[in-house]
């Protein structure tokens, strides 16, 4: 004979030998006094579809008193669709860990999973395979979405997505932090010039190894051109160049009776003026990859902001590039559809897809690029496609 749960509050409570069954046995709920265990409405739900408790008594009160005769799973699950958020989502992932041999807790108090939680956007804890609440490590802290709701970009890293769709299959998505890092070991000179045009800068008299060791912007070139040394760089090619001392600008076209001040302040407007305030940090970005020894260069082909080689020797022998990186605002919320996308695009091409989290406060017009770019926060958060 199975055993009968009370619904107390949001915890079906269940006595008998509910601890040894279940806790100690197969990880599920928490104790309580003697052998009576608390689950919470999904671990609860879960033990009915499987059989393994006779019925559920809803309502109730705390003293004992019987909220009339136990319920089923259909009526137990669609009072708890009523009563709980996202119930019917969690119940899916939830039985779909369970089935792939995975022990799982609430990640909120008092449930052994709440003090394993990396923040409040955990819905369970999966532990290491064969271990419990009590012994085991936590695997993967899940965040459970509907495929129409979002997600936001901050506080995304150090945690595993299970995307439901309207058809509920599960996909799963691993988002770790950790910075781009690069050996690209190349110092540009400090005496370029270049002519600020509508959108990019050109250097006239680049020196070969600015693009072929450095691999700065793309050289001006044709099968009939009797020109030699003139380099094309992007407008966050060019500021960060201007920022670190490397160029200056000698002409600005179309720049009369506009900005004042510096070269650096005359790129970021001209910057701002063609992209808005997406320019200010994809530079932010572009600066903390320069810094970081690896080569960003555009990534409009993936529908990135950038594509990075992280050890560029020559352009004569150019490794694959090994990541594609996104720029989004430090408030900025996904779409599951809009993460898929982006995500198998980058597998699809043999790449990483790394999305730089970024908070600029911006400068005013006459703000100095190095100022304000070096001030800004980035959240590196790598996201890829998961099997539990």
């Amino acid at each position: 004979m199975q055993p009968t749960g009370h619904l107390r509050g949001d915890a079906v409570r269940v006595g008998g030998d509910a601890r040894q069954r279940f806790y100690d046995a197969r990880g599920y709920g928490r104790p309580l006094d003697g052998n009576e265990i608390a689950l919470s409405r999904v671990e609860a739900a879960h033990l009915l579809f499987r059989g393994d408790l006779s019925g559920i008594e809803l309502g109730g009160d705390a003293a004992g008193v019987s909220g009339g005769d136990p319920v089923g799973f259909e009526r137990f699950f669609v009072a708890s669709a009523a009563a709980a958020d996202r119930f019917a989502v969690r119940f899916l992932v939830y039985s779909d860990l369970r089935d792939r041999g995975f022990y799982l807790s609430p990640a909120r108090e008092p449930w052994p999973g709440g003090s394993d939680a990396p923040g409040d956007a955990v819905d369970f804890v999966a532990y290491e395979r064969g271990e419990t609440p009590d012994t085991g490590k936590v695997k993967y802290p899940i965040r459970v979405v509907g495929e129409r709701e979002s997600v936001a970009a901050a506080g995304l890293a150090g945690r595993t997505l299970a995307v439901v769709d309207e058809e509920s299959d599960i996909t799963y998505f691993a988002a770790e932090g950790g910075a781009v890092d690069g050996a690209t070991d190349y110092e540009p000179p400090a005496d370029l010039s270049g002519v600020l045009l509508a959108d990019r800068v050109v250097v006239w008299d680049a020196p070969e190894g600015l693009y072929e060791r450095g691999f700065y912007g793309r050289p001006l070139t044709g099968r009939a051109a009797d020109v030699e040394g003139a380099l094309q760089l992007s407008l966050v090619e060019a500021a960060s160049l201007v920022a670190d001392g490397r160029l200056a600008l000698s002409t600005s076209v179309g720049d009369e009776g506009g900005v004042a001040g510096d070269d650096a302040a005359r790129i970021v407007a001209r910057g701002r003026e063609v992209e808005g305030d997406r320019f200010d940090r994809r530079l932010a970005v572009y600066e903390r990859l320069r810094g970081a020894d690896a080569v960003p260069k555009t990534g409009f082909k993936f529908g990135a902001d950038f594509r990075t080689y992280l050890d560029v020797e020559t352009v004569e022998d150019l490794p694959h590039s090994e990541h594609l990186v996104r720029v989004v605002e430090a408030d900025h919320r996904f779409s599951p559809r809009e993460l898929s996308l982006d995500v198998r695009l980058a597998g699809g091409v043999r790449k990483e897809m790394v999305f730089a989290v970024t908070s600029v406060g911006g400068g005013g017009r006459g703000a100095r690029a190095a100022d304000w770019v070096r001030a800004a926060d980035v959240e590196w958060v790598s996201v890829d496609r998961l099997t539990p």
